[in-house]
């Protein structure tokens, strides 16, 4: 009987601190929401308030410089201290569930807001007309899979995939055991090699026309046509020759990307094990062979990562095509019609059809890099 009714009694103290339970939880997801949403309803008013205030104020420069220093700085520093300062005074056993919302809670909802809203508003234009006003189905996509120019576009772009992530690769991998042999002064030829990734995609652009470029009339300027008419030939316009000139502006791309892809690459050349490489050496492996059986198997992953991180770079780049070519002659490629489509052209529908199509061919991209991460951290 004396048991009966202390299992009764369990019950009914378990039954009792359950709504109690509960309530804590809600009470505490409650705390964590408002935290991560607090900071960036703030600091957003607080903002945009100052910049009401900037753009309608006639002080002096100095004084509006000042003004959003302290308040984009000094203010931001201010509420996130009182954020954590309120966090304190909490319950014990609260400040630790609630503290990382405080301060990683806000970008969290910022990248939502900044992420989240562009891509769901891209895809609800993409089914719309050029003024955004009529539904239209999926004739935006059916334009993406019929037109000539976003069909040499798409097969620009895959020809880019092909050969830029693979020939930077190539020559970083290169470089970077070359580079690993030397005895001194292994950062100042890193430097070198890796200074093109310093310059932007148009700076690049724009010293590449020096290199490219042709003339119709008087001297050529240009490097390559210099050593062209110096064996008597005659002037080409190196941009124009198709096929060739795509060929041409992805050399831009990999004289860029061939300093990251070495940097990269001779990080993980150094972390290969001597044992293993002196091991192999023992058994007679000459350093041909160690190179490929036993460097690169161990920095296959590192390799796939340059690449996929390069294959995406490449599906964004727009810059070098509009600068040398403007997309014409046959050089398309799928950003750039994008940004030709959208604000350009002023059609919303097709641009924002574009931008999906380039959105979801970065998506398979994307997850096999994150597969590769979370190969190599069950390795570790």
């Amino acid at each position: 009987m004396s048991d009966a009714q202390d299992t009764g009694t369990k019950v009914d103290d378990r039954t009792d601190n359950l709504p109690e339970g509960v309530g804590v939880r809600a009470g505490l997801g409650l705390v964590r929401f408002l935290a991560a949403v607090a900071v960036p309803v703030v600091a957003f008013t607080a903002l945009w308030l100052t910049f009401e205030w900037l753009r309608n104020a006639d002080a002096n420069r100095i004084v509006i410089v000042i003004v959003a220093v302290l308040v984009g700085v000094v203010g931001i520093f201010i509420l996130y201290w009182g954020m954590d300062f309120t966090v304190n005074r909490l319950p014990e056993s609260w400040r630790e569930s609630i503290r990382p919302w405080v301060f990683v809670g806000p970008a969290l909802v910022i990248l939502a807001i900044f992420l989240a809203y562009p891509a769901i508003n891209t895809i609800y234009l993409s089914f719309l007309d050029a003024r955004s006003e009529s539904f239209n189905g999926l004739e935006n996509y059916g334009f993406v899979f019929t037109d000539a120019g976003m069909l040499r576009s798409i097969r620009n772009t895959l020809g880019w995939i092909i050969v830029v992530p693979t020939i930077s690769a190539a020559i970083g991998l290169g470089f970077a055991v070359l580079v690993d042999k030397l005895r001194r002064g292994e950062a100042v030829a890193k430097s070198i090699i890796f200074l093109p990734m310093a310059v932007s995609f148009v700076g690049a652009s724009v010293v590449w026309s020096f290199i490219f470029d042709f003339k119709i009339f008087g001297a050529q300027t240009g490097l390559l046509n210099g050593v062209w008419t110096a064996f008597g030939a005659d002037p080409v316009s190196w941009l124009s020759q198709e096929p060739w000139n795509n060929l041409m502006l992805m050399v831009i791309m990999v004289w860029m990307q061939t300093g990251f892809a070495m940097v990269i690459l001779s990080a993980a050349i150094k972390s290969v094990p001597e044992d293993i490489i002196e091991a192999a050496r023992i058994d007679g492996a000459s350093e041909f062979q160690v190179f490929w059986q036993v460097v690169i198997p161990s920095i296959m992953s590192t390799i796939v990562v340059v690449m996929t991180t390069m294959v995406i770079g490449v599906l964004k780049v727009f810059d070098i095509v509009f600068v040398m070519t403007n997309g014409e002659t046959g050089t398309e490629v799928i950003a750039e019609r994008m940004i030709r489509w959208f604000f350009r052209n002023g059609h919303n529908g097709r641009g924002a059809a574009i931008a999906v199509v380039l959105f979801l061919a970065i998506i398979p991209v994307m997850y096999i890099n994150v597969r590769r991460f979370r190969a190599e951290e069950e390795i570790r």
